[in-house]
């Protein structure tokens, strides 16, 4: 017997408050891109991590070389080191959400661990600048002049000292944030770049760009105790939050290696990629490093169980940084 209109209107009625009640009870989920800095176009690449492809780009300023989620994780900051200015993105889905002006070359870019300080390094202007942090605003508080080039940072884990090498004149040198004042310089070779904290506060790791290994320096003692032979261009890191390993993109031998940071040796190296790895970020899972290939204008995306390159994704020219919402974590002292 055929139902009546009156059933039937009953039927598509519940199925719909069923249907609504499903959905208001399943969120919708934000789009997680991948975002890569192309420094040398100008632009943001967007990429879905599911496919491996480029879905579109966004413009940006001149130069954006390196990135910072914001404390709250809200937003994602890009440098754009030649124009001068900071864009806010959402860090999902890399759309813009603001830009600060004014903010004179941020090649590199930095919070404090207790979030009240934030650090640009002017590579080109050959200074460090230091601002105070409300959470939302920078503001000023010196100039810190630091010649030559400076390039890469990292913080202690109590916010007292920022560290920042300078790659032409091959130091690293300790800034007190409270004072805005630089505490000390120390020499430790050709083309410092590259910088991490070893739990507890221990060493300072830095990638010689200019030479073929990590330099180990006891920052308390102020001299460098040991050389872990890596690869040519040693240059940047990237924690793999296992509790024991570190990984390092050299640049000019083009691989990466990976680094026991308790006992400080190398353990590993990466091989088969394509020129210039640079910047890296790790996938929640721990098992899919991405890197950006400086020199190639591509994105690799390596199995960290194999130790191999997968797949390789072409973006715009000279591929920076990069970073998407759903990674591993990054060591405390570190920014990104």
């Amino acid at each position: 017997m055929p139902l009546s209109i009156v059933s039937i209107t009953k039927t598509c009625a519940l199925t719909a408050l069923t249907y609504c009640t499903l959905t208001m009870a399943m969120p919708a989920q934000a789009a997680d891109n991948v975002i890569v800095l192309d420094s040398g176009e100008a632009q943001l690449t967007l990429i879905d991590p599911a496919t491996h492809k480029v879905i579109g780009t966004e413009p940006t300023g001149k130069e954006p070389h390196h990135l910072m989620i914001t404390p709250d994780g809200h937003s994602l900051i890009v440098a754009d080191s030649i124009s001068n200015d900071l864009m806010f993105l959402d860090p999902h889905t890399g759309k813009v959400q603001r830009k600060v002006d004014d903010i004179e070359d941020p090649y590199q870019l930095g919070f404090s661990p207790d979030h009240k300080w934030f650090v640009t390094a002017g590579l080109r202007l050959d200074r460090v600048d230091v601002y105070h942090y409300d959470g939302q605003n920078m503001t000023l508080a010196k100039r810190v002049p630091l010649s030559k080039t400076p390039s890469h940072m990292t913080f202690s884990s109590d916010s007292k000292t920022v560290f920042v090498t300078l790659q032409d004149t091959g130091e690293v040198a300790a800034i007190d944030l409270a004072t805005q004042s630089v505490l000390w310089k120390l020499h430790v070779g050709n083309t410092p770049a590259g910088l991490w904290m070893t739990p507890g506060d221990r060493y300072l790791l830095i990638g010689m760009t200019g030479e073929d290994d990590v330099a180990v320096v006891d920052w308390h003692k102020q001299q460098v105790v040991k050389r872990i032979q890596t690869g040519r261009g040693a240059h940047n890191f990237r924690n793999l939050d296992d509790g024991q390993h570190v990984a390092l993109t050299n640049r000019v031998e083009s691989t990466i290696s990976i680094l026991d940071y308790n006992t400080l040796t190398k353990t590993a190296d990466i091989t088969g990629l394509m020129p210039g790895p640079d910047d890296m970020e790790l996938s929640a899972d721990h098992r899919y490093l991405w890197v950006t290939f400086r020199f190639s204008r591509h994105v690799g995306i390596i199995d960290l169980t194999t130790h191999k390159l997968i797949d390789t994704i072409a973006v715009g020219r000279s591929p920076h940084g990069l970073y998407f919402a759903n990674r591993a974590p990054v060591y405390a002292p570190n920014p990104d």
